[in-house]
């Protein structure tokens, strides 16, 4: 994207805007734009270019969330939460700021590795689904828009994940559902607070199939 990294939020209205327009969000609280610290923040800004992030340095913005001056905060609409970062507190490098992104930018549909695991068991939702598949089949563009479109209508209440089952990462997930790869792909839901969780092998995903599946395990 060409345009300028990150974007100045000059107030309440223009970063609620920018907060309510992407799945994941990252804004700087700053007094000093010029401070060494908003200087590591811009520098993580160009690494991660998926991510919008913008730059505040207006007392009211600041007030209205709630932060000091030399935090980041990142919004997340999946669960509707944030994670701060004070840069006050500790040393925080450019280093430490994209992974504080990296673990915590959960999305509509999260995509399961080392970093995001992290994230999604610190997820104030309590029901996780994982699609369990391999990502290389041609099948899976359209397998992940109907897992898209079912996340749409669990939004707040069910964390979507994708786990690929091709990265050796993975196999000890796939084999606590006790999965083997010729029954892939496969839908398994979780409650994170007593382990509780069902399985279930598909063919194919359709938005019907995944509705029921969550709807059932939840009653």
């Amino acid at each position: 994207s060409t345009t300028e990294k990150p974007i100045l939020l000059n107030n309440i209205a223009d970063a609620e805007a920018f907060v309510g327009g992407a799945e994941v969000a990252v804004i700087g609280f700053f007094q000093e734009p010029e401070s060494a610290e908003a200087s590591q923040f811009l520098l993580a800004a160009e690494q991660i270019p998926e991510v919008p992030f913008g730059l505040s340095t207006s007392p009211a913005v600041l007030s209205h969330y709630g932060v000091s001056a030399n935090t980041v905060t990142l919004f997340r609409r999946v669960d509707n939460d944030r994670r701060d970062l004070d840069m006050n507190k500790e040393d925080v490098d450019t280093e430490k700021l994209i992974r504080f992104v990296r673990i915590n930018e959960l999305r509509l549909v999260t995509e399961y590795n080392p970093v995001t695991s992290i994230g999604v068991m610190q997820s104030s939702l309590h029901f996780n689904l994982l699609l369990i598949t391999d990502k290389m089949s041609p099948k899976n563009p359209e397998r992940m828009r109907r897992f898209r479109a079912a996340a749409e209508l669990f939004k707040g209440k069910i964390l979507f994940i994708l786990l690929d089952s091709n990265l050796k990462s993975n196999a000890q997930v796939v084999s606590y559902f006790q999965l083997k790869k010729s029954q892939l792909p496969a839908l398994a839901i979780f409650h994170t607070p007593d382990d509780e969780h069902d399985v279930m092998t598909v063919d194919e995903i359709s938005i019907e199939h995944v509705q029921n599946f969550c709807n059932r395990f939840i009653q």
